[in-house]
């Protein structure tokens, strides 16, 4: 019984399947009676199916009897692409950064109102106990790469994550007022990477710079984390060009007109 269940379910998928690749291969709308015809489904099933994924926002009902890929699939994509492809192209350019500073090179994501690492190349040197191990979350405004997103953001939704987390203090450097944080977002947008000063802990310092997909949206952040007394100014252009790298290999081609700034 449950091998007869299961392989009804892996069939109901491959005629779901089909139908989405079929769909994919017209710009335009496609009719119903094409989608059966094309799939070699009987139009009952290929309607029962369109149902059932017209409800989960896969698909999109046009008018009576034609049918489209839906914007789920499109925020499904962009998740992937923004979760998968940058850590698979990322990888190989962060153990060259990691080559050229001996340092531990950090890739994360935003989530609400923290980042999370999701990849790591460590530095093999003396341990660290900052919380940049993959699956470590941080809140956005003691770390680098947070700082990265926060100045994506309007003033408005700054103020609504500093009410909303009391911009909590980790260290004696830690950013704690709206406005000490305002401007510092105001200089990560002047000169296109940021840092953390012993914010998140006491004798580690970190420079991230941003990654960006192919419509320019902020999909992550590349940082670079040593102990303070290790950290190299001149590392800000490397962290930024990594990630402009890392940017044209998911497909990013927008300009870069500043030169980049180290830290004084």
């Amino acid at each position: 019984m449950a091998k007869e269940e299961s392989k009804n379910s892996i069939q109901v998928i491959e005629r779901m399947t089909s139908l989405l690749d079929e769909m994919a291969q017209h710009a335009e709308a496609v009719s119903l009676k094409r989608l059966s015809e094309a799939t070699g489904l009987h139009p009952s099933t290929t309607h029962r199916i369109l149902t059932a994924l017209v409800n989960d926002r896969m698909v999109e009902r046009v008018d009576q009897g034609n049918y489209r890929l839906g914007i789920r699939l499109l925020e499904l994509g962009n998740l992937v692409k923004g979760r998968i492809s940058v850590r698979e192209h990322a990888l190989p350019l962060m153990r060259e950064l990691h080559a050229a500073t001996g340092e531990a090179v950090n890739l994360s994501v935003r989530r609400d109102d923290e980042i999370v690492y999701i990849e790591r190349t460590s530095s093999g040197r003396a341990m660290m106990r900052v919380v940049n191990i993959v699956g470590a979350r941080a809140p956005l405004h003691i770390t680098a790469v947070g700082k990265l997103f926060l100045a994506e953001d309007s003033p408005q939704e700054n103020r609504g994550y500093a009410e909303r987390t009391g911009l909590r203090g980790y260290t004696r450097n830690s950013i704690t007022t709206l406005p000490d944080l305002e401007k510092v977002l105001t200089q990560v947008r002047i000169q296109g990477y940021a840092t953390d000063e012993e914010e998140a802990e006491l004798g580690v310092r970190c420079i991230g710079a941003g990654v960006r997909d192919d419509t320019g949206l902020l999909v992550s952040g590349l940082s670079i984390s040593s102990p303070a007394e290790r950290m190299k100014p001149e590392w800000a252009a490397l962290v930024q060009e990594t990630a402009i790298k890392i940017s044209r290999a998911i497909g990013w081609q927008g300009q870069t007109t500043k030169e980049s700034v180290v830290p004084e």
